[in-house]
């Protein structure tokens, strides 16, 4: 189900992309391959920024997510839906590709909801962490700067949408999941992601 079953670090360098991932779905759904997307992202500039060293590998960061989607309806929510459901849906594609970022939302921010346990702090993220290294030789290998960031990713990720207010913000919000993310995700049998998104039903 996960299309990245080993612990990925390349969050750091990937980061939320909900602006890049919002474009490269539009080309996705007209049939481009992620070569053609990036000859034309690269030609109109359209991630501006400023040089085009990294729009190559964001660009593939990006159709990674959405094949990992596995649900052609998500990406053309994706592509198209108001930003606040195109945000939980890129959330969502991070989990499909990404184990760690599953793992953090189902163990974590799941459990957290499951419990009605709102308070969130440092020590969540240092204990997840904990937690995985113990138990994977990959992750243990990583850098503290490298665990570090990918912390700082996962926070904005919360923050990008709206389960905190800011980053120093030490409460989870109730999120509640969009009509159509739920039947996205119960259209792929992925009814153990549905906690993540404060779904119990």
């Amino acid at each position: 189900m996960i299309q990245s079953q080993k612990y990925n670090g390349g969050l750091t360098r990937e980061q939320f992309l909900f602006y890049e991932i919002r474009i490269a779905a539009k080309f996705y759904l007209d049939g481009n391959t992620v070569n053609e997307a990036i000859m034309l992202i690269k030609q109109d500039n359209l991630f501006q920024y400023p040089t085009e060293r990294m729009v190559s590998s964001i660009t593939r960061a990006c159709y990674h997510r959405i094949d990992a989607l596995g649900n052609r309806t998500l990406v053309e929510e994706l592509a198209h839906a108001p930003s606040e459901i195109a945000k939980q849906i890129n959330l969502y594609a991070m989990m499909r590709y990404n184990r760690l970022v599953r793992e953090f939302m189902t163990t974590v921010i799941g459990e957290k909801f499951r419990n009605q346990d709102f308070a969130f702090a440092r020590r969540d993220l240092n204990t997840f962490f904990t937690r995985l290294q113990e138990q994977n030789d990959d992750v243990a290998s990583w850098t503290e700067q490298t665990v570090n960031r990918i912390k700082g990713v996962l926070v904005k990720s919360l923050v990008e949408t709206g389960y905190l207010e800011s980053f120093k913000s030490e409460t989870l919000n109730p999120v509640f999941l969009s009509e159509e993310l739920e039947n996205g995700i119960r259209e792929n049998g992925d009814f153990e992601a549905l906690p993540a998104f404060n779904c119990f039903r």
